[in-house]
């Protein structure tokens, strides 16, 4: 879908991949309704991208289904029209095994990641679907098809987005709504901190051994991708090899992910 002229909501849109995405689509034209949690993040994204009547920030949880059931038409009075959604938002859990791991922490990261994106789905499906052509992107993880040690019910969470999207991608397939799932690699976001989450030991050695994707990177290739409707995204070298590796030999890759995550679990 070209994006010039569309509006596009974004979820997670106060920072990190969303935040790019946010400054991608408004430079290839489109117009963008940016949602996030923290109204203050909007306010200093507005200020950093001057986007004018093109961009309006909208502050709410997307896991209160009721603000989110009332988010269509918000949208529709500031801008008139949608045409894309893109589920950005989400969240990880401590870099700890599900051993111990709480429930609190898990049932947040389920709420986030997985019912948050199905409530912004549900809620703008309608409307997508009486557009000329419309759009559902979901960002899931390397981890969405990786199992990742310290990160077993955040992955989780992302696999359950895969697959809901890529049953959306079934459902729709014959109607003019496109949808695509991406996969992002290691990227140099402030997740940890944004989820509340400390960085782990060890994690400063482990970026240097692995060199992170950018988020303004990231975001080209996204939005590169909207406009070619690829069902699938992968964002960073790590997701792409990793993506092959699973796919080939799924014990190889889990062990070489293991190995790598050791020194972060302890």
């Amino acid at each position: 879908m070209k994006v010039q002229d569309k509006v596009i909501v974004i979820t997670g849109a106060g920072g990190g991949i969303g935040g790019e995405l946010v400054a991608a689509l408004l430079n290839a034209g489109a117009k963008v309704a940016a949602v996030d949690l923290k109204e203050e993040s909007l306010q200093a994204l507005r200020q950093k991208l001057n986007g004018g009547d093109r961009l309006t920030t909208h502050v709410l949880s997307i896991t209160d289904k009721d603000a989110v059931a009332a988010l269509p038409e918000a949208v529709l009075q500031a801008q008139g029209q949608v045409d894309g959604l893109i589920n950005c938002a989400g969240i990880i859990q401590p870099f700890v095994k599900v051993n111990d791991l709480e429930y609190d922490a898990i049932d947040r990261v389920m709420q986030v990641n997985f019912y948050g994106t199905l409530y912004m789905t549900k809620a703008f499906l309608p409307h997508l679907l009486a557009r000329p052509e419309a759009y559902v992107m979901n960002v899931s993880s390397m981890g969405g098809f990786l199992p990742v040690p310290g990160q077993s019910v955040y992955g989780a969470s992302k696999a359950a987005v895969k697959l809901l999207t890529e049953g959306l991608y079934a459902e729709l397939l014959h109607t003019n709504v496109h949808v695509s799932v991406v996969f992002p690699g290691a990227t140099a976001t402030d997740i940890s901190a944004n989820s509340g989450v400390g960085a782990p030991a060890g994690a400063n050695a482990e970026q240097q051994k692995f060199p992170m994707l950018s988020p303004a990177a990231a975001a080209k290739i996204i939005v590169a991708g909207m406009q070619k409707n690829k069902p699938q995204i992968f964002t960073g070298k790590d997701s792409r090899l990793m993506n092959k590796l699973y796919r080939l030999s799924p014990v190889r890759a889990t062990k070489l992910i293991t190995k790598q995550m050791q020194s972060l679990l302890g």
